[in-house]
């Protein structure tokens, strides 16, 4: 019996990847292309950690997308993955002061973003506050 094709979308994709990378411009421009918005995606969810969200979701999704071109990004992202979860197990296992506690500092590394970049003045001001220590250092 004949093997069957699967013409789908995902067949197309990497019909499509094949013949990109097929010449030695073509592959240096495609890993160039990964590098670029894998590392794009990896910085914003670096950025977004401490931030409510999805931020190791997307610091995950960067380091897969390096992942399919990069071999170091693979092991990173096993590692990285593998210490995710240890922390998340201790974590579950604290106490409710230790829990709180890791929720604070969470709230803090928060609020002080949110007061450096400016945030804290803006949202003041919508409700009419404009106390003078809700400017920030840095943009005044």
């Amino acid at each position: 019996m004949p093997e069957r094709k699967d013409h789908g979308a995902l067949a197309r994709v990497h019909g499509w990847r094949e013949r990109v990378t097929s010449t030695r411009r073509g592959h240096l421009a495609w890993r160039t292309a990964v590098g670029v918005v894998g590392g794009i995606v990896l910085i914003a969810g670096v950025i977004a950690i401490p931030y409510p969200g999805p931020g190791w979701l997307i610091v995950f999704a960067g380091l897969g997308i390096l992942a399919t071109e990069f071999d170091w990004a693979h092991r990173l992202l096993r590692f990285a993955r593998s210490k995710y979860d240890a922390f998340a197990e201790w974590l579950s296992r604290q106490n409710i002061v230790v829990k709180g506690l890791f929720a604070l500092g969470t709230c803090a590394i928060v609020l002080a973003t949110v007061w450096l970049l400016g945030a804290a003045k803006m949202i003041g001001g919508w409700f009419g506050i404009h106390w003078p220590w809700l400017a920030s250092p840095l943009f005044g």
